[in-house]
Formats: C-alpha cells, sequence, structure tokens
C-alpha cells in the first residue's frame, strides 16, 4: 500500500471511483485509530463536471455552504450529514473549482475493531455477520471511520493535517480485479438508474451493501426498457 497522491484523484470522478476499491481509509479520532477498506463506492458529478449533467449529486445546482468541500481541492473528505442522522463520507475529485465526489459507501473493518464495534454499539463477542455488518451501507461506513459532520468536513486524507481531534489518511494498493457496476444505491429518480451506472463495488464481497431503488427510479428505469 502506498499513500494516495492529489494526482491519483484528478480524474472525474466515475474514473476514479473504481480505483478507491481495495484501498484503506485510516482514521485516528480523539485518539482512536480505525482501518476501513473500501468495498464499495458511488460517484457523484457536480454542475459542469463531466460531460453528462448528473441530477443525483448534492451539487447539481452548483456552489451551496452545504457542498462547499466538493468544489475544493481534490484529496479532501466531504463529510455530509444524511436524514439528519448519518454522517457520509466522499472523497473529493477531479480539478480544484470543478464539483465531484466518491461516496465511500461500503467497507470490512481491517483494524481498530473493538473501537468501531463500540462506535456502532455492537455487543460482544461480536457474530461473524455483526462483524460484516460494520460498515455496511454509507452511514455505517461514517460512523465506523469515526469522521462527523459537521466537525471533520474538508479534513485533508493527503496532507494529514488534524481536523477537529481527527486525522484521516489514503491508502491505495493494487487495483482490484473483478469490480462490479451498476445503478446507484437509493438515488430519486433517472439518476437512480442504470442511464448513471455510477456504484462499483468488489465482486462478491459479503461486505456490499443490498441495492434498493430510490423514490421513483424503478419508475424512471421501467421507462428505459
Amino acid at each position: 500500500m502506498r499513500r494516495a497522491t492529489r494526482a491519483d484523484l484528478e480524474g472525474l470522478p466515475v474514473q476514479v471511483a473504481p480505483r478507491l476499491l481495495g484501498a484503506h481509509l485510516r482514521t485516528v479520532v480523539d485518539g482512536v485509530e480505525a482501518v476501513l477498506r473500501i468495498t464499495e463506492v458511488e460517484a457523484y458529478h457536480g454542475r459542469g463536471t463531466g460531460e453528462t449533467p448528473d441530477p443525483g449529486s448534492h451539487a447539481r445546482m452548483g456552489p451551496t455552504a452545504r457542498n462547499a468541500t466538493m468544489w475544493g481541492e481534490p484529496g479532501h473528505l466531504y463529510v455530509y450529514l444524511s436524514h439528519g442522522i448519518h454522517s457520509c463520507v466522499n472523497v473529493v475529485c477531479g480539478s480544484e473549482g470543478t464539483a465531484g465526489g466518491v461516496l465511500l459507501r461500503a467497507g470490512e473493518v481491517i483494524g481498530g475493531l473493538d473501537a468501531v464495534a463500540g462506535r456502532r454499539g455492537a455487543a460482544s463477542p461480536l457474530r461473524p455477520t455483526a462483524v460484516r455488518d460494520l460498515a455496511r451501507g454509507p452511514g455505517r461506513f461514517g460512523q465506523a471511520s469515526g469522521l462527523r459532520h459537521p466537525r471533520h468536513d474538508g479534513i485533508d486524507v493527503i496532507g494529514g493535517a488534524a481536523k477537529e481531534g481527527a486525522i484521516a489518511e489514503l491508502w491505495l494498493g493494487d487495483p482490484v480485479a473483478d469490480v462490479s457496476s451498476g445503478p446507484r444505491v437509493g438515488v430519486a429518480g433517472i439518476a437512480g438508474t442504470a442511464a448513471f451506472p455510477w456504484r462499483f463495488w468488489i465482486t462478491g464481497d459479503p461486505t456490499v451493501s443490498p441495492f434498493r431503488w430510490g423514490r421513483g427510479a424503478a419508475e424512471a428505469a421501467a421507462m428505459l426498457d
């Protein structure tokens, strides 16, 4: 494994996303370390990013206070709040001034298992299914990492500077050989169909989250057939 560089993240999110599979996100939050192996991701483009407008992106309408990190330097983490509860973690990609991110949807805990279990409220001894599910889904992944909105939004995984009691690092290994792709999970309308096959996962990995349609996505998919 090697530390990721900004150059690794300068492509479009849809290009960078598969490369993050098998990568490790290492965090140390309030002195507690966790390491997550990334097994599932989704790409999101902002307004003006790439050839195809992405109606499922937080940055589809342009810069806002909420999505400001997405428009910044690649290699920072866009940490946002989902449903007012879950902190979700995205790796910012593309050149500064364009918006793009890769949502870290699921992972395998390979370091700091006890700490992650405590964050997730999982009782010991951990059954195999409980271990599998610790970072299975973007809300669980965010909780497992210890990163929280708004404290850690914008933290830099390349430079590694501390932010609000946390550091975060992204480590890359060899590209994963067997990668699957398909529609993004729970995204509404056309953005959650095969018109945007921008979800990528390690084929057969048990930590990958199950697919579900977003609001109106199944109906939009039927119209594509």
